[in-house]
């Protein structure tokens, strides 16, 4: 395996945080990029070394795969994992709390794009792996925002595949199903605190309830199922477009094509 040097954002923790420590164990030069720099500090002994990023702060992106280019003169692939979920009512959740999920969902993927591709063209190589979510592909009940952000990484990696492929430039899409992280935990507290007094806080706090407890149970897959799909995409020689894989995730995807939409919606209604 040919050792690659690999940023990886949103690395403190979960999915990011298992990705840093099994593509270091691999072999490969791990920088991990994170807001909270001392979660990632226990994966040091590994030769992953944490980055201060915010992919909010324009400054902090530049600063970080600056201090990588400086460190190594490459950057091989770039895993863009940071993201959070607000979940609650299209009416409910604040304009100011859906902007910042999108852009950290979407306009900070997009940016730490752009300041990579200009290394990876002149090096005629590299990979960038989005991830999405199924999210990307149906649409459950209260995550109205969140689905916004990820149908939006889907359209963005697709359009990106195009253009950077003359350029031996390959994009791939991680699409996992429901993976047991604090993602979900959070997504659930964020549809009980947007919900509070109003004519959606029944059905919101029996939802969040539901969530919490197929977060927290054993049903669901584990990070590292995700972490192996990335491991396989940046290892391939031929990296497939898209990984989908966890619970639920070829199920959901199927049952949105082929249902009618009110058929779904009644279950989507049904569901929690």
């Amino acid at each position: 395996m040919v050792s690659k040097v690999i940023l990886i954002t949103g690395a403190s923790s979960g999915i990011g945080f298992n990705t840093a420590k099994m593509l270091a164990e691999q072999g490969h030069k791990v920088y991990g990029a994170a807001r909270r720099v001392e979660n990632i500090e226990p994966l040091s002994p590994l030769g992953v070394t944490a980055i201060r990023m915010d992919v909010t702060d324009q400054a902090s992106m530049e600063a970080g795969v600056k201090a990588v280019i400086e460190a190594e003169g490459r950057i091989d692939v770039l895993i863009n994992n940071a993201g959070y979920g607000y979940f609650g009512a299209i009416e409910n959740v604040a304009m100011e709390d859906a902007r910042r999920q999108i852009e950290v969902n979407v306009f900070g993927l997009a940016a730490l794009t752009k300041l990579v591709i200009p290394y990876m063209r002149v090096q005629r190589s590299g990979r960038i792996i989005n991830i999405a979510s199924v999210a990307g592909k149906t649409v459950f009940q209260f995550g109205g925002w969140y689905h916004v952000s990820k149908y939006s990484v889907e359209a963005l990696s697709d359009a990106l595949r195009i253009e950077l492929k003359p350029f031996g430039i390959d994009v791939c899409i991680i699409e996992p199903g429901a993976i047991k992280t604090d993602w979900g935990i959070i997504a659930a507290d964020h549809l009980v605190e947007s919900s509070r007094g109003t004519a959606y806080e029944k059905t919101a706090d029996e939802q969040a309830d539901t969530m919490r407890k197929a977060y927290t149970g054993n049903f669901i897959s584990s990070p590292q199922v995700i972490s192996r799909a990335i491991s396989r995409a940046v290892n391939s020689s031929k990296p497939k477009t898209r990984y989908r894989t966890g619970f639920g995730s070829h199920t959901a995807v199927l049952a949105h094509h082929i249902l009618p939409d009110r058929w779904w919606d009644a279950m989507m209604r049904g569901l929690f």
